[in-house]
């Protein structure tokens, strides 16, 4: 590095050097890379803060610019920033999402509930998990997406919401504190969970795959958005789904909702004939990548079956129409009911 005294007054020169040669007669200058991670903010303004450091040393009386070669690392230009006295804005990269929380937290857990250093293999793994996954798009992801150290702050950031952590919380959001308590509370299914997300990284399922729209579930849904969509797309297997309908006429000459009893045909006459949704009774993360049979499908109305995909946890259909009995025993006579 050109000197080991960077002054306030060193940065601040370079700052008007920016300003006066304009951005990119700047960058080319001294060799540097636009890299946005790390803002200077000064007059309004905003600056990368590593090339401004590397830049800043060039202005110390005696030194020399940092080498574009060997350019000062973002977090420890911020860092010499901040300790200078100035005020720096870290750009952060795309939020995550619930299923890559999902494998973040089956790390701390196997952990020990501790965080993870950056020289941690296991960090090495995951993070080029997260960058196979394709939850986010190529173009958003920026040059440091998912790396070392974002996971590493992944970890520290569950572990800090951890019940009776004695230091302070550290960033996190809504998502962090819904998975982390799934965890807590179910902690073999999620780990099956977590193993299913890499099971589909791994055998190629989630590429080139449409986002789903950020309502398909408010509440979201445990196994993450990429294995709901699987899931999905294993229950539009048409083939699969008209033999069921078929069997199901052949035995009981009507499609009656296996959860509530809703028949479209009897509502809707000709129009409601051999319709019905189809869902697949075991989940992605149960069953692993297997060949579909017709048993494991269940007839359902689109009510119930937008039911059963709601909330943290999916219901199975004995679930479901546990919880439709109980409503309808708990109203009382009379009463007129929502539902049929």
């Amino acid at each position: 590095m050109g000197s080991p005294d960077l002054t306030a007054e060193a940065v601040i020169a370079a700052v008007h050097e920016f300003d006066r040669l304009g951005k990119e007669a700047f960058l080319a200058r001294y060799g540097y890379h636009e890299n946005l991670w790390y803002l200077l903010k000064r007059g309004g303004q905003e600056y990368d803060a590593a090339t401004i450091v590397g830049a800043a040393y060039g202005h110390v009386p005696g030194g020399s610019p940092v080498q574009a070669t060997e350019p000062v690392s973002d977090e420890l230009a911020a860092q010499i920033l901040e300790h200078l006295g100035f005020s720096v804005r870290e750009v952060r990269g795309p939020a995550w999402t619930r299923e890559e929380i999902i494998l973040a937290c089956a790390l701390l857990k196997e952990n020990g509930w501790k965080a993870l250093s950056t020289n941690d293999d296991r960090v090495a793994e995951l993070s080029r998990t997260l960058q196979n996954l394709g939850a986010h798009p190529p173009e958003v992801r920026g040059p440091k997406y998912r790396n070392l150290n974002g996971v590493k702050r992944k970890t520290a950031d569950l572990e800090t919401r951890l019940p009776g952590y004695p230091g302070k919380t550290t960033n996190g959001n809504r998502l962090d504190r819904e998975v982390l308590q799934d965890f807590l509370e179910r902690p073999g299914e999620m780990e099956e969970i977590a193993r299913g997300i890499v099971r589909g990284v791994e055998n190629g399922e989630f590429e080139g795959l449409p986002d789903l729209p950020d309502d398909e579930d408010g509440d979201g849904v445990a196994e993450g958005r990429l294995l709901l969509r699987r899931h999905l797309r294993r229950e539009r297997n048409r083939p699969l789904r008209n033999k069921k309908i078929n069997l199901v006429l052949q035995e009981k000459n009507c499609l009656e909702c296996e959860v509530c009893g809703f028949d479209f045909e009897k509502v809707y006459g000709e129009r409601g004939a051999r319709f019905a949704e189809c869902h697949h009774a075991v989940p992605l993360h149960v069953s692993g990548e297997v060949r579909s049979k017709v048993g494991d499908l269940v007839v359902l109305c689109s009510n119930c079956h937008r039911m059963i995909h709601r909330g943290s946890r999916w219901l199975t259909p004995a679930e479901l129409r546990e919880l439709v009995l109980t409503r309808r025993r708990a109203t009382p006579a009379g009463h007129k009911r929502t539902s049929l």
